[in-house]
């Protein structure tokens, strides 16, 4: 049977003898999909909106213009935290090889986005040759070259660490400090400084900071002042929140705040 010429449903997309191609896929605030893996690679990917990522080793938010790569296999589900414009590709196994076994957050340049929406035009079996096969091999070209986002929140397996981080995940801006963690689930603080590196590759006070870098980006996406996001995360300003940003990211938060607000067209190439 051939396949439709395009589809919602990310089964569609697995199969076809095609080394890329590109899914639409439109969801309302709080959609959660149900933990799924692909045969293909994904990139996860929004035109506009935000998502929640995870999978057993970590946890990504998705702010506008940015992607997660998703290898192939890899199991994950996605909660919606606005309403989301999904526009996503899937790359063949062996074609995916090239870029990684890790998830990792990637920046959509325009170009990419533009290849990607270009990619939409064409069927899911699009014909060779042909227009859909040059986009496609322009689309592996950007991803080789597409710049990596420090922004991850790895994830413990050790029970009591699990419960501290999805603790700190579910109030991020709590005031509690490890020792107060550790009386609360049954452990020494000396073990929980021990388990952090060892579990999430992060100090305590590195993996807290990127839970703050994720829960400022789904306030900057919902248009919360810098002060307001500091005052909520527990910082004693907003300029040392955003020191902390910047230190990690190389931008600020005003930074990403301008860039949302700008149309990419209108954006220095």
């Amino acid at each position: 049977m051939a396949p439709p010429l395009r589809s919602s449903d990310h089964r569609d997309y697995q199969r076809v003898p095609r080394v890329v191609t590109a899914m639409a896929r439109d969801e309302v605030h709080g959609v959660s999909v149900a933990p799924h893996s692909h045969e293909r690679a994904q990139l996860l990917y929004a035109t506009e909106g935000l998502m929640r990522v995870q999978t057993d080793s970590g946890v990504w938010i998705l702010p506008p213009r940015r992607a997660l790569w998703i290898p192939p296999g890899v199991v994950h589900h996605w909660h919606s935290l606005s309403k989301v414009t999904m526009r996503t590709i899937y790359v063949e196994a062996n074609a995916a090889r090239a870029f990684g076994d890790g998830c990792r957050v990637i920046e959509v340049s325009p170009l990419l986005r533009e290849l990607i929406l270009a990619l939409l035009d064409e069927p899911i079996e699009y014909p060779i040759p042909g227009r859909g096969e040059h986009v496609a091999m322009l689309i592996l070209s950007e991803l080789a070259a597409a710049e990596t986002v420090p922004i991850a929140i790895p994830w413990p397996r050790d029970r009591r660490l699990v419960s501290v981080c999805s603790a700190i995940m579910a109030d991020p801006g709590s005031s509690r400090n490890i020792e107060q963690w550790a009386d609360e689930v049954g452990a020494s603080a000396r073990t929980l400084i021990r388990l952090f590196p060892k579990e999430t590759g992060l100090h305590y006070r590195q993996w807290v900071q990127q839970v703050h870098l994720a829960e400022a980006f789904s306030r900057l996406a919902h248009g919360q002042s810098v002060g307001e996001m500091a005052a909520a995360l527990g910082y004693a300003s907003p300029s040392a929140f955003s020191a902390m940003f910047r230190r990690i990211l190389g931008k600020t938060p005003q930074h990403y705040l301008t860039e949302w607000r700008t149309p990419l067209t209108q954006r220095p190439a």
